[in-house]
């Protein structure tokens, strides 16, 4: 019989396995199960772009845990490279935010959090990208914002995890669980029971159906989002390029992430034609080269929304030793570094980062 780990991670994701990055970082023996490979859905279907923040000006729960990722996701960067030898892509792009009014949400937002922004028109918007459409007057230039690369972050995550004596099992379903009054005593799974000390739910958009068995539906719903990859073989624009929910990711490679859909679909991960379609002609609005370009592939992934948008992270009430960290919605790679501190701290009984008050799953959402 396998060593019974001290804590069971159910969910490989990119939160999933970002705490076990820390936990195994801290030599706490962690197991990680995932019903498919490592990695392969809503994580890996992102664009990974990481926005600024400033940890000490951050007000609410949400903006604290995105202002710490920004500032951990470098040095985790750095630490992977270094463990692992693989880059996974890290880079501070800096960012254009289009918008159509002189006075905005995002102003009193930036300047209230210390990020360092600036507003540019006309022609020193043009010298900024040149292959903007001239159709595109105004925008805001964030210096700071960063990208990712979600493919090799996510394996940079497994090739540490496995390094430091973690358990990984892929292509292993959870049935069920097995309770003994406040206690969950271990998890059915296609390999058989497995047990820990403790045990954390991190499934994505698949969490919901995990918690109804222990009589919680706090509305974790699949959001498809559709992506599309064009190639233009060498760069034309530098920096990420946001427009409402909508986004423009340019690689080194001269890929560009196009992106993205949300809708209500249940857990159908099918691109559209009309989808694919409306996100390349928004592509080509913004920039018009694009048209040029081949569209490489598409894809879309299963987020895991939630009803009030904010991530549910913390201990399941009235079970001493069940965690969850889900519904972190469009956000779980940016919000992932802060999310896997703040979860070994709890582990751990340390000071927390990021106070989980905001974030329990007996909230109020609606």
């Amino acid at each position: 019989m396998a060593e019974q780990s001290d804590v069971l991670i159910i969910g490989g994701g990119v939160i999933g396995l970002t705490a076990a990055y820390f936990l195994a970082r801290e030599q706490v023996k962690v197991e990680v199960v995932d019903q498919g490979d490592f990695g392969k859905e809503a994580s890996w279907a992102g664009a990974g772009i990481i926005p600024p923040g400033d940890p000490s000006k951050a007000r609410d729960p949400f903006d604290q845990l995105r202002a710490h990722s920004s500032v951990l996701f470098p040095k985790v960067s750095a630490e992977l490279r270094e463990q692992t030898g693989i880059d996974n892509g890290y880079r501070r792009c800096g960012g254009l935010v289009f918008h159509d009014d002189k006075e905005s949400y995002f102003e009193r937002e930036w300047r209230s959090e210390g990020v360092r922004f600036e507003e540019v028109e006309g022609a020193a918007l043009k010298r900024l990208e040149p292959a903007l459409s001239s159709d595109l007057m105004c925008a805001y230039v964030l210096p700071d914002l960063a990208q990712v690369r979600n493919p090799w972050h996510l394996k940079a995550l497994e090739s540490y995890c496995r390094g430091r004596g973690a358990r990984l099992r892929s292509g292993c379903p959870i049935f069920g669980f097995e309770r003994q009054g406040s206690r969950i005593t271990g998890v059915r799974t296609h390999d058989g029971l497995l047990r820990a000390d403790r045990y954390l739910l991190t499934a994505g958009a698949w969490t919901g159906g995990l918690l109804e068995q222990l009589g919680w539906r706090p509305g974790i719903r699949p959001v498809r989002g559709q992506i599309a990859l064009l190639n233009t073989r060498t760069p034309i624009f530098h920096r990420v390029l946001l427009k409402g929910k909508r986004y423009l990711v340019p690689r080194a490679d001269g890929r560009v992430l196009v992106g993205s859909t949300e809708e209500d679909v249940g857990f159908d991960k099918q691109t559209t034609a009309d989808a694919i379609q409306g996100l390349t002609a928004f592509a080509i609005s913004v920039v018009p080269e694009l048209a040029h370009a081949y569209l490489e592939r598409s894809w879309a992934g299963l987020r895991p929304g939630s009803p009030d948008g904010l991530p549910f992270i913390g201990p399941i009430p009235g079970i001493d030793n069940l965690f969850i960290a889900a519904g972190h919605f469009r956000a779980g790679i940016q919000l992932s570094p802060a999310t896997g501190l703040i979860l070994k701290e709890l582990f751990l009984g340390q000071p927390l980062t990021v106070s989980l008050e905001g974030f329990r799953l007996d909230r109020k959402t609606s």
